[in-house]
């Protein structure tokens, strides 16, 4: 549901105003049947799920992760989960993992163990037998306790997927090369609200400095009306403001350019503003219905609708800025290369870094999403709409088909964290398997 009014350059547009704008360019082409018959049945598009979701990002303040511990026989999937396709991307991640201090907690629950309680676990899983799912089982069973994790003890929430896009770009402006993806300005001040009021640890603001004061960095309208101009902030040009949209949406991707190169741009910082997802506001419109929201019906509507969308795109006032990478695998948040299918984007501030995790969703690859999708994934990221104990982002990978998982991708699932045992791991395994 969108707010009585939406910002427009710092007035205030009426909300039957701002409907009316994306409406008549859809009335003028005649397109809503065009929508309501293509937008299910479009075969790999670039999309992305994480805006498509038709539920409103939620307010955490209340929240709380919660964890109950299941006997393995009772973690669905366990038995049959692919544990030597899942090994080496763990040790992967524990490269970033034995770089902490032992002492360091590993989040905000004596549960998650300390540093050192995984590089442990990291040293005798570097020397398992990589093809032996027999040994493997019994070596993460008689380290590791699996417990369901809720919110509030509620243990089913929204899991999403996400993928690395790909544009056309150059290095200089012209012809239909007229979008500029920006570097981060050096003007951002990053504030850990933590150092000022404990209750308030793992939340930021972003803004620049005016005076005396801190003030909001300017919006995705501002800086697309010439907020950043002559701030020679201009990395490259895309030839698509949907692309370049999608683009800020996925926090990465890869650039292939005029002189045929092929750039990998990576996530460099954000402006700071509220993340608002633009799906939302297409169903409170009346334009696509729930039921058919996904990324294919909302890039649809917006490769039809270029003025329409691009009134669409500044109601999200977030604006994500980029680097130049030689890395040629797209890093999350953790600073490790992800790994498509294992690799899942959380809310840092609930759930840490490179715990082993099993998810519990059904398929978005199954028209019915009725196939179950159970496997072993490693949260390694995050997102301006990941918020929540259970909440997920899946990463896909790169390519079409990876773009067609991820945008119908909005599933209601569990997950249930691997945890340090913190007793005697014969004694803990006769007393709770």
């Amino acid at each position: 549901m969108i707010p009585n009014h939406v910002t427009r350059t710092g007035n205030l547009l009426p909300r039957a105003a701002w409907i009316r704008a994306i409406r008549r360019p859809l009335a003028l082409l005649g397109l809503i049947s065009f929508l309501s018959a293509c937008a299910p049945g479009i075969v790999y598009p670039e999309v992305d799920s994480m805006d498509g979701a038709p539920t409103a990002i939620p307010d955490t303040a209340g929240d709380e992760l919660t964890l109950t511990h299941i006997p393995y026989l009772e973690v669905p999937g366990w038995r049959d989960a692919d544990l030597a396709g899942f090994l080496p991307v763990f040790l992967r991640s524990c490269q970033s993992l034995v770089k902490k201090s032992p002492l360091t907690p590993m989040g905000n629950k004596d549960a998650f163990g300390t540093a050192g309680d995984w590089a442990k676990i990291c040293r005798d899983a570097a020397s398992q037998p990589v093809t032996n799912q027999n040994a493997l089982r019994y070596f993460f069973e008689s380290r590791l306790r699996a417990y369901l994790v809720g919110s509030n003890e509620d243990p089913v929430g929204l899991f999403t997927g996400y993928y690395t896009a790909e544009l056309q770009g150059a290095w200089q402006p012209g012809g239909a090369f007229n979008v500029p993806i920006y570097a981060r300005p050096d003007d951002i001040i990053s504030i850990d609200l933590g150092t000022f009021r404990p209750e308030l640890a793992g939340q930021t603001l972003a803004g620049r400095m005016k005076g005396h004061s801190v003030v909001p960095y300017p919006s995705r309208e501002e800086i697309n009306a010439g907020a950043l101009l002559g701030k020679q902030l201009e990395i490259m040009w895309v030839n698509s403001h949907g692309d370049a949209f999608f683009l800020h949406i996925q926090g990465s991707g890869r650039v292939r350019m005029t002189d045929g190169s092929i750039v990998r741009v990576a996530y460099a910082g954000r402006n700071g503003q509220r993340y608002v997802a633009v799906g939302r506001a297409l169903i409170a419109a009346g334009i696509i219905s729930q039921e058919q929201m996904s990324m294919q019906a909302i890039r649809a509507w917006m490769e039809a609708n270029p003025v329409g969308a691009l009134a669409l795109m500044n109601t999200n006032p977030s604006f994500v800025f980029f680097r130049v990478t030689d890395e040629t695998d797209a890093v999350g948040a953790q600073g490790i290369p992800l790994t498509p299918g294992r690799s899942i984007a959380v809310d840092h501030n609930f759930i840490p870094y490179g715990l082993p995790m099993l998810l519990d969703i059904t398929d978005p690859r199954d028209p019915t999403h009725e196939t179950p999708l159970r496997r072993m994934v490693l949260p390694q990221d995050t997102g301006s709409a990941i918020k929540g104990p259970v909440r997920g982002d899946l990463f896909w990978g790169f390519g079409r088909e990876a773009a067609a998982a991820a945008g119908v991708m909005k599933e209601k699932g569990s997950y249930y964290l691997f945890l340090p045992r913190t007793r005697d791991a014969i004694t803990d395994q006769l007393l709770n398997q």
